[in-house]
């Protein structure tokens, strides 16, 4: 069976009681519950992992090679101040969703600016905790036409 990693950064543990208004009030463990659920009804493995660490996320990336078909990528601020993580993706050579809960685009300004999007294979924000199942379908989407 093939396997992916949803893969989250920082402060998305806070999820559900972090400004809900924005990120709304379902928590990490829910999230990574539904895109367990979501992957096994779509006949793949998921795998979640979570770290405040930038450097944790990377070895999270580069050890995904081998392991994982792709990974869905919730790089939270890390999405717009790392070239460690872009640097990680290109290395590992992973097809990569790059995930965003709010649709940063009509935020603020420096929200605008992905390092993660010139990797990724594509970049779906603004649909809460469900861009996960849209991540996990797409990115399964891309396996199968490889």
């Amino acid at each position: 069976m093939t396997s992916i990693l949803v893969l989250n950064g920082p402060n998305l543990n806070l999820l559900g009681t972090r400004q809900p208004e924005i990120y709304g009030h379902t928590t990490l463990a829910d999230v990574e519950a539904m895109s367990i659920e979501h992957g096994k009804a779509r006949g793949v493995d998921v795998v979640c992992a979570q770290s405040n660490h930038e450097g944790a996320l990377v070895s999270h990336i580069q050890d995904a090679r081998g392991t994982h078909a792709g990974i869905v990528l919730n790089a939270g601020a890390y999405t717009h101040t790392s070239i460690a993580m872009m640097d990680a993706i290109k290395g590992a050579e992973m097809p990569t969703v790059e995930l965003h809960l709010s649709n940063v685009h009509a935020r603020e300004e420096f929200r605008h600016k992905s390092f993660i999007a010139p990797v990724a294979i594509g970049v779906i924000a603004g649909f809460g905790a469900n861009g996960y199942k849209l991540a996990i379908d797409a990115l399964l989407g891309f396996l199968e036409t490889r």
